[in-house]
């Protein structure tokens, strides 16, 4: 589960950040995950709500917010979201030539105090 070693690497990046700004306490932290990223979000959120007892973001309010993929079909030129890899293209069937988006995952903002 990798969800948890990416947790704990997002909060020692909040923690180092806000020690950077002399911020005593963090309010909130807003990450992204994409739907193609190969991350479960509900499984990285769970993971960091665990371990952020005793930290700088112990009562910070955290938001995971999801991106979806979107795909763009070769054979009808229609671009589709996609919450998979595997994911087609609802009027042909096919899979997508191109993707763009959903691969994202990062730190968006550290609100402190």
């Amino acid at each position: 589960m990798h969800e948890l070693s990416l947790a704990m690497e997002v909060i020692e990046l909040a923690q180092r950040e806000a020690g950077k700004n002399g911020v005593s306490s963090v309010g909130e932290v807003v990450i992204e995950v994409g739907d193609l990223s190969g991350v479960e979000a509900e499984a990285f959120q769970s993971a960091l709500e665990m371990l952020v007892r005793d930290t700088l973001l112990e009562r910070a309010m955290i938001s995971v917010i999801r991106t979806p993929g979107h795909g763009r079909c070769n054979a009808c030129n229609l671009e589709f979201e996609m919450k998979s890899r595997m994911d087609t293209c609802r009027e042909c069937g096919c899979f997508p030539s191109e993707i763009s988006g959903g691969e994202e995952f990062r730190l968006v903002s550290i609100t402190g105090e």
